[in-house]
């Protein structure tokens, strides 16, 4: 089993990630450790799990995670809410518009 994840920054912005083990990972992004770059700076520390998904496949995890890092933050933010409906949508070149 493997886990795709969204973080929340302190600095209000998201890091999208995937592991075999969340709550190890967890524990590294908020210490500014492990292979993070993006979550080591103070600034953008204390971190929130604001999202996960656990998934059969590290395979499976990672592409997920590849996937949602494309995405905008309007998107990203409608699935962090549950809005799944809205998904399709918010695609990039598409409505643009916050949708809260």
């Amino acid at each position: 089993m493997a886990w795709t994840y969204i973080l929340e920054c302190a600095d209000g912005s998201f890091y999208v990630g995937s592991t075999v083990d969340l709550e190890r990972r967890l524990t590294e992004h908020s210490s500014g450790e492990g292979g993070a770059a993006y979550t080591r700076p103070r600034r953008r520390r204390p971190v929130r799990l604001a999202w996960s998904v656990e998934v059969a496949r590290v395979e499976d995890a990672f592409a997920l995670e590849k996937q949602i890092q494309r995405w905008g933050r309007a998107k990203r933010l409608a699935l962090i809410e549950g809005r799944l409906g809205e998904l399709p949508a918010l695609a990039r070149g598409r409505d643009r518009s916050p949708r809260r």
